[in-house]
């Protein structure tokens, strides 16, 4: 699923640089007061973004799912059923559409929305904001609990359980934040240093 976001100045960041030297050169500011937000800031949820039919849910899902079954005459659309290698984990997650079973596996932002809000989002347009919450670069599909866990924290209050993957996980965060142009507060900066002197030579994502 490809994305044009408008009006956002190019990433500083590039394929040479690694997340640590990209974090380690940016200056810090403390969160801005959440006034304002509401998760209406961002667009409906889950909107069809790219205008293929699907919502940025199910494209998320059939993205990072694997064994997918859809609903018939949804033009493979709509994921009745699948299994996730849940990177917040290890877990192997088997997928069920239904009202009691739909959310053990839910589509995170890397970067919260409200932390989006907090450290520049509420900067941004309407358009721009729609485009970061549907963002592919922004969204894994994850475990539903750990999802809810984490909540709106950043990489000071919250990482994955799974030590392997927090590499990964703070390098999306820095790429995204990079992407659009929001800061980051010096708690969150410090835990991504600590955590990528592990892995110095770790790029950032582009997708």
């Amino acid at each position: 699923m490809s994305l044009l976001v408008t009006g956002i100045a190019p990433a500083k960041a590039d394929s040479v640089s690694s997340s640590l030297s990209i974090i380690q050169a940016q200056v810090t500011k403390g969160r801005a007061p959440k006034t304002g937000y509401t998760r209406a800031q961002f667009g409906p949820e889950w909107a069809d973004v790219d205008r293929n039919g699907c919502d940025t849910r199910n494209d998320i899902l059939k993205r990072d799912l694997t064994n997918l079954v859809f609903k018939e005459k949804t033009k493979s659309c709509t994921v009745l059923s699948g299994t996730l290698d849940d990177p917040f984990s290890g877990e192997t997650i088997n997928f069920v559409r239904g009202n009691s079973t739909s959310m053990e596996i839910q589509i995170d932002h890397s970067v919260a929305l409200s932390n989006a809000w907090q450290t520049g989002a509420f900067k941004l347009t309407a358009e721009q904001r729609k485009a970061f919450a549907n963002d592919p670069l922004n969204l894994l599909a994850v475990k539903g609990k750990l999802n809810l866990q984490k909540g709106d924290g950043d990489a000071a209050t919250w990482l994955p359980p799974l030590k392997s993957f927090r590499c990964d996980y703070v390098s999306r965060q820095i790429a995204v934040k990079m992407k659009y142009n929001l800061w980051f507060t010096a708690p969150e900066k410090e835990a991504m240093i600590r955590i990528l002197k592990s892995c110095p030579e770790k790029g950032t994502p582009t997708s």
